[in-house]
């Protein structure tokens, strides 16, 4: 339990000394430090229940307060509002016992299995600057819910059994008729056959196909019947699948590495096939399919519905699966395979439909208990800074790698010659990089689009990856300096900074549970900006190596390493390296 938690369950302790019984206390931050540093806004609550004036309440409170020790400066403002002070000896032994045991500044949840669902990169088609929200947020939720306690398998979910494969096998047969696997007369081995296809080919094959798809309606009948032959493992088709997905796989895991993206699993909408049988047997004994126009639907409309809610396409007319039931299938294969009691799906806010049918349906054939909660989480759109989707300059949508390649321009300029050794450059640059991306795209709230300006993101000064990560390095480096120093206790203060700085160390385990709860980072992009800002204004105010009372310089030196240690946790929570220098 955390420092934070403990000293709420005190105080309402107090409160029921008291004589008033409270359920949910909550000690709030003061607006008004010159008041206190907290506020207890109960009174007005139990006025109602009680009968009494919440003055006279809130008076009665106090007088308990007043008998602890560790508080100090009680008053009552305004109707009922109690204001409360913590003594320094007692803030400073609060601050000793978290540099002790970092636990003590977080608050650990009950055990829950999660399986979550982020990435979805296709297979055969470059990673794009629409794949790079999933994969912030996605990691950086993985990371936190972790922290947290919870029991997080990742899932990159790559999609590799629809039609986007079926365009591109048809149009390495168009260019390579004579391959092996276009042989029906062929016996011999296919892992043997070579492949004259890059990744780099199947980034242009896939655009031309699909764009060819759309003009010309027999290449497109011919793209189904072959994602048909994949989906039923006809031989030769299904091989050179395998080898394409193969070859995809790796270049997809190398700019997730880049992004410090990590997943558990690296299964495709094609590892859910053989759960196809099962859940089509489950679905037909629940009576819910429907035969329409060919093809097999489930209605998910229920009578409250205020929108439309189109039905549900189990299996098109041509007899291949739906990106809708590899879904369910998915959703069956780790209920059998993992038994989680959570999945959350982190994806582009504009498939919330497809969710919400996938998951009424899943509910309507019970595929997974009631109590398994089925989780959305959308998020906006990244766009440029004229408001619209990064673009490449003809036109086309910006892969990841360009994207990437865009920003390390822009911070190769902030490093320093006179502290980076030339040989250490690029890769300090790369790593500013990616932590220039990150920040800004959990800076705001997930839901919302925003805005990426690769120039102001990349500041060293102002709201920034740069600015945190430099930040953090002078802690170290101060750190280092006064190693000689034996620190671990905060016994002394000297300016309300300090304090203030103390008081939003104490603050991080509600801001944890915030974005949790919410499934978005920004609380915590924004509280680690703020604990930044703070320690650099303490640092300011104060010559921390210079200063000639030993007792408070090494509560100082304590001080900053409990802020380091909390930067360095939440900047990898967030997925960012910290380099040695820039």
């Amino acid at each position: 339990m955390s420092i934070i938690r403990e000293l709420n369950n005190d105080i309402k302790k107090i409160v029921e000394n008291a004589g008033y019984k409270v359920e949910n206390l909550i000690l709030q931050p003061s607006g008004r430090r010159d008041l206190g540093q907290f506020q207890l806004n109960d009174a007005m609550n139990l006025a109602k229940i009680y009968k009494k004036s919440p003055r006279v309440i809130a008076e009665d409170i106090v007088k308990e307060l007043e008998k602890d020790t560790r508080f100090t400066n009680l008053n009552i403002a305004g109707p009922g509002f109690i204001n409360i002070k913590l003594t320094d000896e007692y803030l400073g032994s609060l601050l000793t016992k978290i540099y002790e045991d970092k636990s003590l500044n977080i608050d650990k949840r009950e055990k829950k299995t999660v399986v979550l669902d982020y990435g979805g990169a296709n297979v055969a088609k470059a990673l794009h600057v629409g794949h790079l929200r999933s994969a912030n947020i996605g990691e950086a939720l993985k990371r936190l819910a972790r922290t947290l306690g919870y029991e997080v398998i990742g899932d990159a979910h790559l999609g590799d059994y629809g039609r986007p494969l079926g365009l591109v096998i048809l149009e390495i047969k168009k260019r390579y008729p004579n391959l092996a696997y276009f042989d029906e007369n062929y016996t011999g081995d296919y892992s043997e056959v070579e492949l004259p296809v890059t990744n780099k080919d199947l980034e242009e094959i896939y655009p031309y196909a699909s764009t060819k798809s759309k003009e010309d309606e027999e290449y497109l009948e011919e793209a189904r019947e072959i994602t048909f032959k994949v989906q039923n493992h006809d031989r030769g088709y299904y091989d050179l699948w395998k080898k394409v997905v193969e070859i995809s796989k790796a270049d997809i895991k190398q700019v997730y590495d880049m992004l410090n993206v990590d997943f558990d699993l690296w299964l495709g909408e094609s590892d859910a096939a053989e759960y196809i049988a099962d859940l089509t047997k489950i679905y037909e004994e629940k009576n819910v399919l429907k035969e329409s126009e060919g093809a097999l639907i489930v209605e998910v409309k229920e009578d409250e519905d205020t929108s439309p809610m189109p039905p549900l396409l189990f299996k098109r007319s041509n007899g291949t699966i739906s990106y809708e039931t590899t879904d369910l299938a998915t959703i069956l294969q780790r209920k059998e395979e993992i038994n989680p009691d959570e999945i959350w799906y982190c994806v582009d806010a504009r498939q919330e439909l497809h969710f919400d049918q996938v998951f009424r349906a899943a509910r309507k054939a019970k595929l997974v208990d009631d109590k398994v909660n089925l989780e959305f989480i959308g998020f906006g759109t990244m766009n440029g800074t004229d408001g619209k989707p990064f673009k490449t300059r003809d036109g086309g949508v910006m892969s990841l790698k360009d994207l990437i390649s865009l920003v390390e321009e822009e911070t190769r300029k902030r490093i320093n010659p006179d502290t980076v050794e030339e040989a250490k450059r690029e890769s300090v640059a790369k790593t500013i990089a990616i932590a220039t991306l990150k920040y800004a795209d959990l800076l705001p709230f997930r839901g919302t689009d925003y805005i990426f300006d690769p120039e102001k993101f990349s500041d060293l000064d102002g709201k920034t990856g740069p600015y945190l990560l430099y930040s953090t390095i002078r802690m170290k480096s101060l750190l280092e300096k006064g190693a000689h120093l034996k620190i671990g206790e905060i016994t002394k203060f000297k300016t309300e900074t300090e304090k203030e700085l103390s008081l939003t160390i104490l603050r991080l385990p509600i801001i944890l549970d915030k974005a949790l709860d919410s499934k978005s980072l920004n609380d915590i992009t924004e509280y680690i900006y703020k604990l930044t800002s703070l320690y650099n204004k303490f640092y300011s105010e104060n010559k921390i190596l210079t200063e000639e009372d030993e007792e408070l310089q090494k509560s100082w030196l304590t001080l900053t390493k409990i802020v380091y240690d909390i930067n360095i946790m939440l900047l990898d929570m967030l997925a960012i390296k910290v380099p040695e220098k820039m």
